[in-house]
């Protein structure tokens, strides 16, 4: 016979979860999400946050209206007026937004930067399952609307230009045998050559994924990503690392004694490795060597990836191949990676001889 609980837990209401639920809810919610793009959602919620106070006068508070995302997307976005582009937020609000570091400078808004706004406020709504204003017809078709009007102007974003094998060699030049130059080039090639691999994931690289296949070459387990977000266990996950990548991880080990934890750590000015490093450091070494390298500004760690992708397609690489090494399932994600150059073939076809009959 069972014994009844003598002092049991208050009922919960079916409709409601409770606070130590809710907090555990949102805690798994947090743990889903990289750290860069957790960042990304509290500067957006603060910058929300500053312009509505400007100027609405009073705190923000959830749901907002739809009004509210219409105002936010005619004061950040550009629309051509007779007498030229305009954006309806007021100089003085610009001014105090710039001012108080919610902005980098004045004037209109990147059209990533505001699709990207108004997403995550689109999120905050969601998670709280709140009525979402930014599912409302209009604020749907002005954002749709805009994302034209900026297509038709030639304004669209520009993505960055690829880092090929030339580029990346150049690069790699630039890596002298001190202990921060065998990191850079390990770094670098590790980061290329497994897929173009993005600065979180090459910040995140851990000891435990990496399995010594032969004298020169690894395989890398890449658990999580951006396009495995579950950490499915699939083939692509494992990632090949031959020849000169291998080499150059196989120096650093090697140099930096490293044997478990972070690959890719901070070099201290004494010698010696400290602390992984973060996202941000994986971005600024590759401009540092780009840079080093005389390189345009044009680069970013970003284009590690579209670098790989591109080279592949040179080189003739088979989509299936070039494709399990980035890890992208849909080919017009992969394609959108690839940054034409001279070397198509395709764009000699009015100068090939036909073949003989």
């Amino acid at each position: 016979m069972l014994t009844p609980i003598k002092s049991p837990a208050a009922a919960l209401e079916p409709s409601q979860l409770s606070e130590m639920t809710a907090r555990a809810v949102d805690e798994l919610l947090r743990e889903g999400e990289s750290a860069n793009t957790l960042a990304s959602y509290r500067s957006a919620l603060r910058y929300w946050a500053a312009w509505f106070n400007l100027r609405y006068g009073r705190p923000i508070a959830l749901p907002l209206a739809p009004s509210v995302v219409l105002q936010f997307v005619v004061d950040h976005a550009q629309r051509t007026t007779e007498t030229g582009l305009a954006h309806e937020l007021p100089a003085e609000l610009d001014a105090a937004l710039v001012g108080a570091g919610f902005k980098g400078k004045v004037g209109p808004m990147a059209l990533n930067t505001l699709v990207h706004r108004v997403a995550v406020l689109s999120k905050a709504h969601q998670l709280r399952a709140l009525d979402n204003p930014c599912q409302d017809a209009k604020v749907r078709e002005l954002l749709s609307k805009t994302r034209r009007a900026y297509g038709k102007r030639g304004a669209l974003p520009q993505k960055k230009d690829a880092l090929t094998k030339a580029l990346l060699m150049a690069m790699l030049e630039t890596c002298d045998a001190s202990l921060k130059g065998q990191r850079d080039r390990a770094l670098l090639l590790f980061a290329w050559a497994t897929g173009g691999r993005r600065r979180s994931e090459v910040a995140a690289a851990d000891m435990k994924s990496l399995r010594k296949t032969g004298p020169t070459s690894f395989t890398y387990a890449l658990t999580h990503s951006k396009t495995n977000q579950s950490a499915a266990d699939r083939p692509e996950n494992y990632k090949p690392l031959e020849g000169l990548a291998a080499e150059a991880l196989q120096t650093w080990l090697k140099a930096s004694s490293i044997q478990e934890g972070a690959i890719f750590r901070q070099v201290k000015k004494g010698g010696g490795v400290g602390a992984a490093l973060s996202a941000a450091s994986v971005r600024d070494i590759v401009r540092q060597r780009a840079a080093a390298a005389g390189l345009p500004d044009v680069y970013s760690a970003h284009s590690l990836r579209s670098g790989f992708v591109t080279e592949a397609a040179t080189q003739n690489i088979p989509l299936t191949d070039t494709m399990a090494m980035t890890g992208h399932r849909s080919v017009a994600s992969v394609l959108g990676y690839f940054r034409a150059s001279g070397s198509n073939p395709a764009a000699s076809l009015l100068d090939r001889q036909d073949d003989a009959a």
